[in-house]
């Protein structure tokens, strides 16, 4: 696909990447884009760049716009990481700008990447603005959204919001505007890329989304850095925002665990049944069968967690280390927490289990049941009866 007209004057110039399926850790099933937008006004601005590998592909899409990329007279880069910034050096190269825009942050950190301290860089901070002709270009730091480095672009004659990664999604399409996709599909990625990057960032999120309210900041169009570029449902992203980085969850109960002679599984599925009979969604997932990625999309939603694993060599099945050591580092909140897990000899991994919610700030229901060897018909009848508290008191929390 071309350079795509956003707005007179505004364009898409980035490249779709149908490719990639991991993205340090991430799994990309729908691939991603790596997005850039081009200003053509009294002065001409390039806004962040692509991955390096799509250089080609991102200057062809200049060409078709303006012809001569050296046209361009200013780069504004809101964001350094090489998915973004990768191409940076390059296109400094190609285009010659006569000044970079970017936070201070920004400047250190292309410095660190490319050991450029010569080029023309200025420095910008929350409420400078720029002129560039008939529009201005405000800017906003969003620092830790998604790095210290982060600043968002708001052009206020377009009432455009150029974003960076906060509100994208990695979605690889053919269409460039939220209302060409299917809506379900396009809420599912943008939900799974809030709670594998953002999430960590929800108190940050928050200070911004207050920011854009102190600042009266009126949006028709929000352009990110991933994914589609938003018109129709700007409303609904922004309230998802919202509703996420305050860690709102919804009555649902996840039983998360693993197993190596399927006691634990036996147990997991006593809880689930213990759940369901409540009244409330659940859904159980075995771990070494499922993609961490989507799992924790669905710990972001949910309000209940109910972790079990099997005790092995003291600790917990790698597995269940494995993703609680990804969600610990993701930083849920406001979840309700049990543990469960079966053992032969010491049955340390409830323990470890209720030491994970402890980190993660999750209150914990119930001190957590542990059965040596194999359950009985009394032990699994004591696990139907802990899914039913945990459901009760999700349905308590969300005041169901």
């Amino acid at each position: 696909m071309g350079a795509v007209k956003i707005k007179e004057g505004l364009y898409w110039v980035g490249a779709v990447d149908w490719n990639v399926r991991n993205f340090h850790g991430y799994t990309t099933h729908r691939g991603t884009t790596y997005n850039a937008y081009l200003l053509v006004d009294e002065k001409v601005v390039l806004f962040d760049t692509v991955k390096l590998h799509f250089f080609d592909q991102f200057m062809e899409h200049i060409r078709e716009v303006l012809g001569d990329p050296r046209k361009i007279d200013y780069l504004v880069i809101n964001h350094i990481e090489p998915d973004h910034g990768g191409a940076i050096a390059r296109t400094v190269e190609a285009i010659q700008p006569e000044k970079i825009f970017c936070t201070r942050n920004g400047r250190l950190g292309m410095i660190g990447y490319f050991h450029r301290e010569d080029w023309p860089f200025v420095e910008v901070k929350t409420g400078d603005s720029l002129k560039v002709g008939r529009r201005t270009i405000q800017f906003v730091e969003t620092p830790m959204v998604h790095w210290p480095d982060s600043m968002v672009s708001y052009i206020p004659e377009e009432k455009v919001l150029i974003s960076q990664d906060a509100f994208g999604e990695h979605y690889a399409t053919s269409t460039r505007f939220d209302d060409d996709v299917d809506f379900c599909e396009l809420f599912q990625e943008v939900a799974k890329y809030y709670a594998n990057i953002v999430l960590p960032f929800s108190p940050q999120v928050q200070k911004v989304l207050q920011t854009v309210k102190d600042l009266k900041l009126e949006i028709e169009m929000i352009c990110p850095d991933h994914g589609v570029i938003w018109r129709r449902h700007v409303k609904e992203i922004l309230e998802a925002y919202d509703r996420w980085s305050r860690y709102e969850a919804e009555p649902r109960v996840l039983v998360i665990y693993d197993t190596m002679w399927h006691s634990t599984e036996k147990m997991a599925w006593a809880l689930y049944e213990g759940a369901v009979s409540e009244g409330v969604e659940a859904e159980f997932f075995r771990l070494s069968v499922t993609d961490t990625t989507e799992l924790m999309t669905e710990v972001m939603r949910a309000k209940g967690l109910a972790f079990g694993s099997s005790t092995l060599n003291n600790g917990l099945l790698p597995t269940v280390a494995g993703f609680t050591t990804y969600m610990k580092g993701l930083r849920p909140r406001n979840k309700l927490g049990l543990a469960f897990g079966s053992y032969g000899w010491s049955g340390e991994a409830v323990k470890h289990l209720n030491k994970v919610f402890e980190e993660t700030k999750t209150e914990i229901v119930h001190e957590g049941f542990r059965v040596k060897y194999a359950p009985t018909e009394e032990d699994l009848a004591r696990c139907r009866e802990l899914g039913r508290l945990l459901a009760q008191k999700v349905k308590e929390a969300c005041g169901v």
